[in-house]
Order: C-alpha cells, then sequence, then structure tokens
C-alpha cells in the first residue's frame, strides 16, 4: 500500500508545479504582451479584463487534462457569477417591474388598486411556492405547482402538437405539384430550369413522403419486421440515423464555433496577434 500512496504523492507534486509554471508563464506573457515597458505603467480596466478572461478560458480547458484545483475554482466562480447575474436580473427585469413598482411606488391610489387586482393574485401563487422552503408548510406549494403544471401542459401541447406533428405531417400528405414552380412546367425536359422548378421539388416531397412513413413503420411494433416489412423498417433506420447525424453535426458545429471564437479571442486580444 505505501507504493501506491507514494506514486500518488509524486504525481500530485509534478502537478502542483506543472500548474504553478504554467501559472508564472502565463503572468509573465501577460505582462509583456498587456504592458509593455514602452506602455504606461497604470493599467487600463479593459486590460484587466482582457487578462482574466485568458486566464480563465486557460484554466477551463485545463480540464482537458484532468481535473484540478484551478479549475474547480474557476468552475465555482462561474457557477457563483451566474447565479449572482441571474438574481440582480431577476429583481430588475421581474420583482421590481412586476412586484415592487405597482405597489410600493405607485404613482396614485388608483393605479394602486389597479396592480392589486391585477397582480394580487400573481403574487400570492408566488410567496405560495416559498412555502417549499419550510418543512411545515410546504404543502402549500403544491397549489401553485400544480396550476403551473396544468396551465403549461394546456398552452404547450396544443403548441407542440402543431409545431412537431402537423407541421411535419403536411410536407408528407401535401399534393406534389404544391411546390412546384407553374412557369417551369413549361420548358424542356432535363433543362436546368425544369430540374431546379419541378424535378428538384417533386424529388424533395418523395424523400420526405418515404422517410415520413418508413420511420413511422419502423415504430409500428404490431408487425414483425420480418421478410416484405424488413425493407421498410431498414429505410426507416437510414432516415433515423441520417437525422440524428445531422443534429449531432450541427450540434457539433456550434461547440466547434466557440472553440474557435475562444481561440480567436486569445490570439487577437490577448496576445495581440492580428488575424
Amino acid at each position: 500500500m505505501a507504493v501506491p500512496q507514494e506514486a500518488n504523492a509524486r504525481r500530485r507534486a509534478i502537478e502542483v508545479s506543472v500548474l504553478v509554471g504554467a501559472i508564472v508563464v502565463f503572468l509573465a506573457v501577460s505582462a509583456l504582451v498587456r504592458w509593455p515597458a514602452s506602455a504606461p505603467k497604470k493599467a487600463s480596466f479593459e486590460g484587466v479584463g482582457i487578462f482574466l478572461a485568458a486566464g480563465l478560458t486557460l484554466i477551463m480547458y485545463s480540464f482537458l487534462y484532468r481535473d484540478n484545483p484551478l479549475f474547480k475554482i474557476a468552475e465555482n466562480l462561474y457557477v457563483g457569477v451566474a447565479l449572482g447575474y441571474s438574481a440582480v436580473m431577476e429583481w430588475y427585469q421581474i420583482i421590481k417591474m412586476e412586484v415592487y413598482d405597482p405597489f410600493f411606488a405607485a404613482p396614485t391610489s388608483e393605479a394602486f388598486w389597479n396592480a392589486v387586482g391585477i397582480r394580487a393574485v400573481p403574487v400570492v401563487l408566488g410567496v405560495l411556492l416559498l412555502m417549499q422552503l419550510s418543512r411545515r408548510h410546504n404543502w402549500l406549494a403544491r397549489y401553485p405547482y400544480a396550476l403551473m403544471i396544468g396551465w403549461g401542459a394546456g398552452v404547450g401541447i396544443p403548441i407542440t402538437v402543431h409545431s412537431f406533428i402537423l407541421e411535419q405531417l403536411h410536407p408528407a400528405i401535401a399534393p406534389l405539384t404544391e411546390k412546384v414552380d407553374p412557369l417551369a412546367v413549361q420548358l424542356a425536359v432535363l433543362s436546368k430550369g425544369w430540374l431546379l422548378g419541378v424535378a428538384l421539388p417533386v424529388f424533395g416531397s418523395v424523400v420526405i413522403l418515404v422517410g415520413t412513413v418508413t420511420v413511422l413503420f419502423y415504430f409500428f411494433f404490431s408487425v414483425e419486421h420480418k421478410g416484405p416489412a424488413h425493407i421498410p423498417s431498414r429505410i426507416g433506420i437510414l432516415f433515423l440515423m441520417v437525422a440524428f447525424g445531422a443534429s449531432f453535426g450541427y450540434t457539433v458545429m456550434g461547440r466547434v464555433s466557440l472553440l474557435i471564437g475562444r481561440a480567436q479571442f486569445l490570439l487577437n486580444k490577448w496576445l495581440g496577434i492580428p488575424l
């Protein structure tokens, strides 16, 4: 048991030394780049902000190696700043505008009583939500929760059905001629205008129809996917894989764009390298 403990202690010592060395190098590079000898000694607020942003960015990327104390500090700092910012925005954009100003800063008594008639019930429901913090009276929070869930389901279900079912079903059941350009029908077959105005829209509608039917058939488990039923189910799997691959690729592209943005920030804003 002594050998693993010695190895862990040696590895921790090496990691601490590497982290301290990385911090020293970062401070030295920042001092040389942001505040050279010819520049004024007084650091600008913008330079300090860039310095901190670059340091936190590099600390966050240090997790690619492994978890470390600097990453934990930056992680907790991010969560704390985000919560503090959210609390301030909640006060100025919601509580102050919808509760404090109408009740405690009403210009006239008529405006106050109008606020009471309009906002009394929402304020009471909001206070009941805070009863969740009490072990004795937390049952009072069930009423606003039930209202929120019921109202959310009543509003969300029609929107979801319309957006994700009806709107997706319309291209599959619409006539093939709906997207065809009437002027392109009169052009010569296999011409560029005919291909773009007639063949391509019809082909797209057929692909949507085949994809919708085969994917629905794949999830139709009342029929065993053997024999003739094997072909449409396999086609449905291909459509599903293409959709999942496109979704994953879009997600990766979004993450890569964030990485490119931070790399441009480090090279341009921090190191001053023109791009």
